[in-house]
């Protein structure tokens, strides 16, 4: 059994969303920043958050804020830079802009942690979420090698290292809907407010 002190949450901030115009940690449901929505899932399962952006503006939330070592390399870069600063071995990965995560889907891939995997990764609707994942420390070193190969490719990260999926009840893809557009922002409001 995996404990809380041996997780970090690392919420991936650093997107510039071209598409929404604006941070998206930033968009709000209901009042409530998106980030925070990230945050409070993640709370009752890790030991320490830490969001990696280069806002300065999350420091109003109180948690270490991490700068994206490699600038403009997207997630990957994000989730590097994230697990070399955190000091656990195993690590929650979210991205910030899946408001209607909870913490029972993320506490489904700490049940699926074994010795096998290096990361454990939700699959909603068909589709691999490596945003809502939970990676061990160590693949900081193959991610590295491939940021150093220029490689920017999540995907071709996630699938260079041990993966398990976690495929999600069909009741339960919606909360894993991330928002990259006014619309799919309306629907996740009319979802939350279901």
């Amino acid at each position: 059994m995996i404990e809380k002190k041996d997780i970090t949450g690392i919420i991936l901030a650093g997107g510039k969303s071209t598409r929404m115009g604006t941070d998206k940690g930033f968009l709000l449901l209901n009042k409530k920043p998106f980030v925070q929505y990230s945050i409070d899932a993640l709370k009752p399962l890790v030991s320490e958050i830490i969001i990696v952006s280069d806002n300065s503006n999350y420091d109003t939330f109180g948690l270490k804020r991490i700068n994206d070592s490699i600038k403009d390399a997207g997630p990957v870069a994000g989730i590097c830079s994230g697990l070399e600063a955190s000091s656990t071995a195993y690590n929650l990965v979210l991205s910030c802009d899946v408001p209607l995560i909870t913490s029972k889907i993320l506490q489904k891939l700490i049940d699926n942690v074994d010795d096998t995997y290096e990361i454990i990764q939700i699959e909603s609707n068909g589709k691999t979420m490596p945003l809502i994942a939970l990676y061990k420390k160590q693949t900081k070193n193959t991610f590295n090698k491939l940021i150093q190969a220029d490689e920017r490719r999540l995907r071709i990260a996630v699938n260079a290292c041990q993966f398990k999926n976690v495929v999600l009840e069909e009741e339960n893809e919606v909360l894993t809907m991330n928002v990259n557009t006014q619309n799919e922002l309306k629907i996740v409001e009319d979802e939350y407010n279901h």
